[in-house]
C-alpha cells in the first residue's frame, strides 16, 4: 500500500539527498575562492585603491578650497580698509564725542550715490570724491542742528536725518542703483587691480590718521574731547559744547562719505541698500580695534590704525565664513551679538565681578571703639 502512494513517506523525506550537479560544484569552488587568501588580499587591495583615489579627491578639493580663500583674501583686505575708514568716523562719534550717531547707514550711501554719478558722468574721480566728501559733511550737520538747535534726542536726530537721506539718494540717483564701470573710466579702487587699490587704500588711511591726530592735538580737536568726556566740565571751563558736537558730526559724516565713494568704485556700483547695518559693521571694527591694540598701545594715533586693522579683520572673517560654507544671512546678527557682548562686559564687570576686588566697608562702632582704645593706650 505504502508504495502505491504518491507522496514519499517519513523516512524517505528525512534522507539526506547529495545533489551533485554541475551548479552545486560551481558553488564549492566560488565558496572556496571567496575564502581563499589570494582573493581576500585582492579585496583588500581594491579598498585600498578606492580610499587612496576618495583621499586623494577630498585632499585636491581642500587644496583648491585654500586657493580660492587666498585669491579672496586681497579683497577682503581692500574692503576692510575701507570700512576702516567709515568705522574711524564712527569711533570719532561713539568713542570721542559720546554721541550715539545713526546717521552713518545713510551718508555712507549718499557718498557712494554722489560719487558714482559724478564720475558716470565724466567728473575728474578726485573732484567726485570731493563733493561726495561734502554731501556726507551737510549730513551731519543737519544730524547736529536737529539735536543742538532743536532739542531732538542724539539716537532719534540720526534715525530722522537717515529717513531723509533715503528720499535725497534716491533722487541723486534716479533708481535704486547707479553702475561705475572701472574699464571705462579711471577710478581709485577696483578689483581688477587689486595691488594697487591696496597701496592707494593704504595712503588714503595713513594720511586720514595722520590728519585726525594733529587735529585733535589741537584747542579745537581738544575741545572736542572734552565735551565728549564731560560736558558739564567744559561749559564751566568756557568751551562751546554745541558747535563743537556739530564739528564732530560734520568731520565723521564726511569720512564716512568718502568711504561710500570708495566702495562704490570698488563695487563698481552704488546701491541704495549699501549702507544698511554700516552702524553695526563700524562698531564691530571698533572694538575689535580697541581689543587688538589695547594691548599694544594707547596712543591716539595707535587706536585709529587699530580700527582699520578692525574692518580689516571682520572682513578676513567674513570671506573666510563665505568659504566654509556658513548661512551668510546669519553674519550681521553674528555681528550685532558680538558687539553686543563687548559692550556689555565693562558693565559686567562693574556688577557682577567688582564685588570681590572691593574692600569691605569699616563698620563705623567698631571703628570708633578702636579709635578710644588707641587714644586711652597713646595717655
Amino acid at each position: 500500500m505504502n508504495s502505491a502512494l504518491p507522496f514519499p513517506t517519513t523516512t524517505s523525506r528525512l534522507k539526506p539527498q547529495n545533489k551533485t550537479g554541475p551548479f552545486s560544484r560551481l558553488a564549492g569552488k566560488t565558496a572556496s575562492k571567496r575564502f581563499s587568501p589570494v582573493f581576500q588580499s585582492a579585496r583588500l587591495i581594491k579598498k585600498r585603491h578606492a580610499l587612496k583615489s576618495e583621499y586623494e579627491k577630498n585632499t585636491k578639493g581642500m587644496y583648491k578650497h585654500m586657493l580660492g580663500l587666498l585669491n579672496a583674501m586681497p579683497g577682503a583686505i581692500a574692503q576692510g580698509m575701507i570700512w576702516g575708514i567709515m568705522a574711524i568716523g564712527v569711533y570719532i562719534t561713539f568713542r570721542i564725542l559720546d554721541f550715539a550717531d545713526l546717521t552713518v547707514d545713510g551718508s555712507l550711501c549718499t557718498g557712494g550715490a554722489v560719487c558714482a554719478m559724478l564720475v558716470a558722468a565724466g567728473v575728474n574721480v578726485w573732484l567726485a570724491m570731493l563733493v561726495a566728501v561734502i554731501a556726507g559733511m551737510c549730513a551731519g550737520l543737519v544730524t547736529g542742528i536737529l539735536h543742538t538747535f532743536m532739542g531732538i534726542p542724539p539716537i532719534l536726530a540720526g534715525i530722522l536725518t537717515q529717513l531723509m537721506l533715503w528720499s535725497v539718494n534716491l533722487k541723486i540717483m534716479g533708481k535704486a542703483n547707479q553702475t561705475v564701470n572701472a574699464r571705462s573710466v579711471y577710478v581709485l579702487a577696483t578689483p581688477l587691480k587689486r595691488v594697487e587699490t591696496i597701496v592707494t587704500l593704504l595712503l588714503f588711511c595713513a594720511v586720514i590718521i595722520a590728519i585726525l591726530y594733529w587735529f585733535f592735538g589741537t584747542e579745537l580737536g581738544s575741545g572736542i574731547r572734552a565735551t565728549g568726556c564731560n560736558q558739564s566740565m567744559s561749559r564751566a571751563q568756557g568751551i562751546n559744547t554745541e558747535s563743537n558736537k556739530i564739528l564732530a558730526l560734520v568731520i565723521s559724516n564726511g569720512l564716512v562719505a568718502l568711504s561710500g565713494a570708495l566702495l562704490a568704485q570698488y563695487l563698481g556700483q552704488a546701491d541704495i541698500n549699501m549702507g544698511r547695518g554700516a552702524i553695526v559693521i563700524g562698531l564691530a571694527a571698533v572694538i575689535i580695534g580697541e581689543a587688538i591694540m589695547s594691548h599694544i598701545s594707547r596712543n591716539f594715533a595707535a587706536k585709529l590704525t587699530g580700527v582699520v586693522c578692525g574692518g580689516i579683520v571682520y572682513y578676513i572673517v567674513y570671506q573666510t565664513v563665505i568659504y566654509i560654507g556658513l548661512d551668510t544671512d546669519l553674519l550681521k546678527m553674528l555681528s550685532a551679538l558680538v558687539v553686543a557682548i563687548f559692550l556689555a562686559v565693562p558693565y559686567w564687570k562693574k556688577t557682577y565681578f567688582a564685588g570681590n576686588s572691593a574692600k569691605k566697608p569699616v563698620d563705623s562702632g567698631k571703628a570708633g571703639k578702636n579709635g578710644q582704645k588707641e587714644e586711652q593706650a597713646h595717655v
